[in-house]
């Protein structure tokens, strides 16, 4: 029997993750909660979801087995835990709260409610990055990570016009750190862990907004960069160098594109040395890759899983980030 799966927010990353779901084989739409009765059918209408409700309690106390969290960062704890409390599995965008203290009490409901709480964080579960760890010895002692993630917001036009949308409202929880530069951290400390020093500037819009950043991780022998932006685009990869050579990433949230480089045989250090591609195929919506992993720790029951550590490992850094530039939201 397929898991039934409510959607919360109706989105464009919510048209991502029904198009997953409608791939799986082991889950099913099951209904989509709206504050909006019209806004509510539009969607179900265009993902064939069968319930609509715009009372949340209603929502909560209908036979799903697990909702999907896609509302403003904000109110992602509130609406988890609720979630929870009503004996529902949890899969919640990113990120996953505005702060540690809200991510531990998400993490302590689920466990004490014997239920799944995983955050929707793409590059976790793209088999990409575990090619990636696997080929880190081949590139030596590894010295310097530069993770980047740098992309113009089409919402960005209003705001240059004076027109804020919520994407660019830190009433909501909303800063770059927390939508674009959480992907660098978070895949950074997925790897390597927590840095032993935190280092970060960031540049702050006329209405306080967090618009891009650098976040400098020192670690035991080897500095990791996370350059973020939702005002400008990258033109640059990220980067991993070690003494013996590079990996070079296209996408940090999407990666599809991953070379090797070797120093051995370089004339100069950037050209003549063994390159080779070690990209993976990954479909156009890996996030069918969540999807699969969500529904398996559901039927296995893994309520304490390893990825929760990396989302309370991503959040302390990002408090930290936040700290050092005055990045507050309301009721901090």
């Amino acid at each position: 029997m397929k898991l039934r799966l409510g959607i919360i927010g109706t989105n464009f990353i919510s048209d991502m993750l029904c198009d997953a779901v409608l791939q799986s084989s082991d889950m099913e739409l099951g209904a989509v909660y709206s504050r909006k009765q019209e806004t509510g059918d539009a969607f179900a209408k265009k993902h064939g979801i069968p319930n609509i409700f715009t009372d949340y309690e209603a929502f909560l106390n209908s036979d799903l087995d697990a909702v999907y969290v896609a509302s403003p960062n904000g109110v992602h704890c509130r609406q988890t835990i609720q979630a929870l409390e009503h004996g529902k599995h949890v899969l919640c965008e990113k990120v996953m709260a505005v702060n540690e203290a809200e991510v531990r009490s998400m993490i302590d409901c689920a466990k004490k409610n014997k239920r799944v709480l995983l955050e929707a964080m793409r590059p976790d579960f793209n088999p990409v990055y575990d090619r990636i760890k696997a080929e880190l010895p081949r590139i030596g002692a590894l010295r310097r990570v530069t993770f980047e993630f740098c992309q113009y917001s089409s919402r960005y036009d209003d705001f240059r016009q004076g027109i804020v949308q919520n994407a660019f409202n830190p009433d909501l929880g909303n800063a770059a750190v927390m939508d674009i530069g959480v992907y660098c951290i978070h895949s950074l400390v997925r790897l390597f862990g927590m840095p032993d020093e935190i280092s970060a500037v960031s540049t702050k819009l006329e209405n306080g907004f967090d618009g891009n950043g650098i976040v400098l991780m020192k670690y035991n022998n080897m500095i990791a960069e996370a350059v973020y932006s939702k005002i400008s685009n990258s033109v640059t990869q990220s980067i991993l160098q070690g003494e013996d050579g590079s990996i070079l990433i296209d996408y940090v949230s999407h990666p599809q594109n991953i070379t090797l480089r070797l120093r051995e045989g370089s004339r100069d250090g950037l050209t003549g040395g063994a390159t080779e591609d070690i990209s993976c195929p990954v479909p156009e919506n890996d996030m069918v890759y969540e999807v699969e992993k969500f529904s398996e720790l559901i039927r296995n029951q893994e309520i304490d899983h390893k990825y929760l550590q990396y989302s309370l490992d991503a959040i302390r850094v990002i408090d930290e980030v936040r700290r050092q530039n005055g990045i507050k939201f309301p009721g901090e």
